[in-house]
């Protein structure tokens, strides 16, 4: 066309009015539209090349469309990264575009982060970390929106989304038991951090579930790396009532029980079964047999936080924000079945 497309355009190549239109490319939450009518203004908008102006909608809605995901270490964490393509493909698909911003656990380079998105008037910020816990969110993120993201706050004033760790240690064992395994021991985390309290609640659950007591001397506790875990494994599996399956932390811990149990003579799964944590891919379908594992779900977070962000500006004007009861999700983390969990071979 040799002028720039109106909404009024679309409007009348719909058949509907120019609010119906603006309800419909704009998603507003509550509009009364008829599926059949949004396809076709949809249809009609995408024919005649119809773009917003979106510098006119910011400065009538007083945003930018643009969020922040303010993160500790995620950019520089290879399993975590789907946290940021969960938040990235959801803000996309609304229109919207996210900054990332990686203060590698630096607070004065994070301070100097703020002070770029303040400037830049972002319209809110996913405040994230690389593993689940508790943080403190900076006084000066106090005038903007904020959800938290793999992360919860005592003050429970943001909405939050975490990985059910309960639930998630609860299935790994869970997946033993159903093997027949009844000697269970579990390679964990010297941190104090939620997952590691979580997932021993969770181990101690389906214990407790199948009638099976629990066994301190099972519970092993080192770093939660490759050579943690195989320490861990090795004090396990050199007891003469050595268990028959184990539990580990996370994938890393897992990799370590694999040697472990190589230098002991003993295979996978046939002689021991082994279930890790996180779903690093890179570790877990690399292992041989492959590693049956618990996934952490990254990607939904990333999405789950973006929704929520954008749901919580379209409520109302900025100017005119009233406090909302916020949410704070606990999201499951499912099991994901390969090759490293077998029938126990002894009694």
């Amino acid at each position: 066309m040799g002028r720039n497309v109106s909404i009024r355009d679309v409007a009348s190549a719909a058949g509907v009015s120019v609010t119906t239109v603006s309800h419909v490319l704009n998603n507003t939450t509550g509009a009364r539209v008829s599926e059949v009518t949004r396809e076709r203004v949809t249809e009609a908008a995408a024919r005649l090349g119809y773009a917003p102006n979106k510098l006119a909608q910011g400065l009538r809605l007083q945003r930018t469309q643009i969020l922040a995901l303010l993160s500790d270490q995620i950019a520089t964490t290879p399993h975590a990264g789907r946290i940021m393509l969960g938040a990235q493909e959801a803000a996309s698909a609304k229109g919207w575009v996210v900054l990332l911003l990686n203060s590698g656990g630096d607070p004065d380079l994070e301070d100097r982060e703020i002070s770029a998105l303040l400037q830049h008037q972002v319209d809110g910020v996913l405040y994230a970390t690389m593993y689940h816990r508790q943080v403190t969110v900076p006084d000066r993120l106090a005038g903007l929106p904020v959800v938290l993201l793999d992360a919860s706050s005592t003050a429970k004033v943001y909405p939050s989304v975490v990985p059910d760790e309960v639930g998630g240690g609860r299935a790994a064992v869970q997946e033993l038991v159903t093997a027949g395994h009844r000697r269970i021991g579990f390679a964990t985390n010297i941190d104090d951090i939620p997952a590691t309290h979580g997932r021993l609640v969770g181990y101690r659950q389906a214990l407790s579930d199948a009638g099976l007591p629990f066994a301190p001397d099972l519970v092993v506790v080192e770093q939660s790396d490759t050579p943690g875990g195989y320490r861990a494994a090795m004090e396990l599996l050199r007891r003469p009532d050595r268990p028959t399956g184990l539990f580990c932390f996370n994938d890393r811990m897992a990799m370590g029980a694999y040697w472990a149990a190589h230098e002991l003579g003993l295979r996978i799964p046939d002689d021991v079964s082994v279930v890790g944590f996180d779903n690093q891919e890179m570790i877990a379908d690399g292992l041989f047999p492959a590693l049956t594992t618990v996934a952490l779900p990254h990607y939904e977070m990333g999405a789950w936080a973006v929704n929520t962000m954008i749901d919580i500006l379209g409520k109302v004007q900025p100017a005119r924000r009233r406090r909302r009861t916020p949410a704070h999700i606990t999201m499951e983390c499912p099991l994901v079945r390969r090759d490293s969990v077998a029938a126990p071979t002894i009694p």
